[in-house]
């Protein structure tokens, strides 16, 4: 699990494991939920024999058969942490990864086919299957996703670039209630992976008798309804009910049906922003699976987030036994210590998470700035390359990382068949000389405090706005202002609430830089993830105006990128176009020199295995898997199999 094999990965797409298919009505005396009897006896809930597919996913547990009940303790970090729900309980696309990053299964289609040339794939959804709230998910709802956001230009402001090839985005063509396709002018290899990466399966989360009331060409007055919700036009209201463009909006919607395993639209839930103590996911009384004695999944009934202000708190909760299985925030090199001391009184141990991130930490200049002055001194790969020999890499491992890692940029990891030895190795040795020598050719002058100076004569000022939730960032930074100082740059770190940062950051322009992680090192993981390497989307924070050029070069925000930007965007272009494995392999080889030789970024080590933290009481739970955004840990491991003995 150290990395990806390509040819399996590709193989893996028709890999069932740890899944069986069900004979249709098999599962007619499937036994009702104790959480739900109430409302079944009520007449309010239909029994789960009528909730269940005809042909419901069969789910082989890890470990052993559970049983339905209890709370899955968990929790949420600051307030814009609502991204780490589709790893928790918003993981369920057509079709997911296979626990081991192998390949992908089936998931809510029940089957799907692909053509030899990788230009058509026909998708089977399961007959009976319905929303949280019992209303058909069919391909009528597909179809509308497709007329009323992907192809509506007032309505999609995002790329789904993976459902375009050869230049025109894809048609659907629907064959029946359950059975649709996809077609495409070109090969297009990538399609399914990309529909089984996080949070890009928008298919799943648009449901017609929901959200078309919100839209003007299926209701007239739906700008009536923007106004009484104190929004300019039908548009805004659309696009928020959609939720596609923000996580935390999606998640804050408590009316709005899904297909996951927990939501916050049924009885007892408390969704977020409506309580600042915690957050409740109840259990859906639709969902799809069943285990193999025909109990309706998931096994929790709940899943209690507790809001946590910092990471500090989380340690302590965890340290205190109340977290029952958590790995974001709170598995750092720091806490590793503090925390193997505490198991057993805290009754946890622990699980690896191999690590498949491209660095630890990449520092993100923004090549996009609004000030032309800036502008043009970030876009200088020179004055890049000399911020980069100036940082002492071997340092910050030590002191964060335990000596954990070895210096490293924004690479594939040594031994896979891309690496690049130039993309991982170059301007990584620290050399304060040097650094300084290539700035004083590019700003020669400075100011009374020894700070250089740029062409308008002021200060060179670097402020990296920083998520504070990402603790082994701070004690990075802490290190590293203090280098850069020392190369007469006066860098400064500006922490905020991730709720803030997303705003600033990922959805702004105004910031001189940023860091962060993931993307990944190494096979498919990187050409599905190339957000260090090439321009394509949101992630990419070092020029988010050439990004959306990319998806949407007509949009007033996106900014036409200079000749040798487009040819690395054309060039990944080309690698999703093409179905076949050797070609794929060769194109992404062009990507990862090109990326070499542009130095969008820079990092400091390629990462150590991690850890996380799970309570002695937790069944079905993997001691190993990969950790990944794309993959998003720990959701194709299953959480819906889950229960405590």
């Amino acid at each position: 699990m150290n990395g990806i094999s390509r040819r399996a990965f590709i193989a893996g797409s028709t890999a069932f494991a740890g899944v069986a298919l069900a004979a249709p009505h098999a599962f007619a005396q499937a036994r009702e939920s104790a959480f739900l009897q109430a409302q079944v006896d009520a007449g309010t809930l239909p029994a789960v024999a009528a909730r269940l597919p005809e042909n419901p996913l069969v789910i082989t547990p890890w470990e052993k058969v559970g049983a339905q009940g209890g709370d899955w303790n968990h929790a949420l970090v600051g307030g814009g942490s609502a991204s780490m729900l589709v790893r928790y309980q918003g993981y369920d696309p057509l079709v997911r990864f296979t626990a081991d990053w192998s390949g992908i299964e089936t998931n809510v289609a029940e089957s799907y086919d692909v053509n030899a040339d990788a230009t058509q794939y026909t998708i089977k959804l399961r007959k009976g299957h319905k929303w949280s709230d019992g209303v058909p998910f069919t391909t009528a709802d597909v179809q509308f996703w497709y007329d009323a956001y992907f192809t509506d230009k007032e309505t999609n402001q995002a790329g789904n670039i993976w459902w375009s090839a050869g230049g025109e985005v894809a048609k659907i063509e629907v064959v029946d209630e359950q059975t649709f396709k996809v077609l495409f002018a070109a090969p297009n290899g990538f399609f399914m992976q990309q529909m089984a990466w996080a949070d890009q399966d928008q298919l799943v989360r648009c449901p017609k008798h929901y959200l078309e009331k919100f839209h003007i060409r299926y209701n007239p007055d739906a700008d009536k309804l923007a106004k009484a919700a104190g929004l300019e036009s039908w548009i805004a209201l659309f696009q928020q009910e959609i939720g596609y463009l923000d996580t935390n909006v999606y998640f804050q919607n408590t009316k709005r049906p899904a297909l996951t395993a927990w939501t916050f639209t049924g009885e007892g839930a408390s969704a977020l922003g409506q309580d600042t103590q915690t957050t409740i996911a109840v259990r859906n009384p639709y969902y799809h699976k069943v285990d193999t004695e025909g109990t309706q999944l998931p096994y929790f009934d709940r899943i209690v987030y507790q809001m946590v202000a910092d990471p500090e708190v989380l340690l302590l909760k965890t340290l205190q036994g109340e977290i029952d299985m958590m790995d974001q925030y709170i598995g750092t090199p720091t806490n590793k210590p503090v925390l193997f001391d505490g198991q057993e009184s805290g009754k946890f141990g622990f699980y690896t998470l191999k690590e498949t991130a491209a660095n630890v930490m990449a520092f993100q200049l923004n090549l996009n700035h609004l000030d032309k002055t800036k502008r043009e001194l970030f876009n200088n790969i020179e004055f890049r390359r000399a911020l980069s020999a100036g940082i002492d890499r071997q340092a910050l491992i030590d002191a964060v990382f335990v000596g954990q890692g070895s210096p490293a940029q924004a690479s594939m990891r040594e031994g896979d068949p891309l690496y690049n030895e130039q993309l991982a190795k170059q301007y990584t040795e620290f050399d304060a000389d040097k650094a300084n020598a290539m700035l004083d050719a590019i700003l020669p002058n400075k100011d009374g405090e020894g700070y250089r100076t740029d062409a308008e004569g002021r200060r060179v000022a670097i402020i990296f706005e920083i998520d504070q939730t990402r603790t082994t960032f701070l004690d990075m930074f802490e290190l590293a202002i203090p280098m850069f100082q020392a190369m007469g740059i006066d860098a400064q770190m500006r922490t905020m609430d991730r709720s803030l940062w997303e705003t600033r950051v990922r959805r702004g322009r105004e910031y001189d830089a940023t860091a962060h992680q993931f993307g990944a090192n190494s096979g498919i993981a990187a050409m599905l993830d190339p957000r260090f390497y090439v321009p394509i989307n949101n992630n990419c924070f070092y020029a988010p105006g050439w990004a959306l050029y990319f998806t949407q070069p007509d949009n007033a925000d996106a900014i036409e990128p200079p000749a040798e930007v487009k040819a690395q965007q054309d060039l990944y272009r080309k690698l999703v176009a093409t179905a076949d494995p050797a070609e794929q392999q060769k194109v992404m080889t062009q990507v990862l020199q090109g990326a070499a030789d542009l130095f969008f970024t820079f990092g400091v080590s390629l990462p150590a295995d991690g850890y996380g933290v799970v309570k002695n009481n937790m069944v079905n739970v993997l001691k190993e898997m990969p950790n990944s955004f794309g993959w998003p840990t720990p959701g194709p491991a299953r959480p819906e199999q889950f229960f405590k003995s």
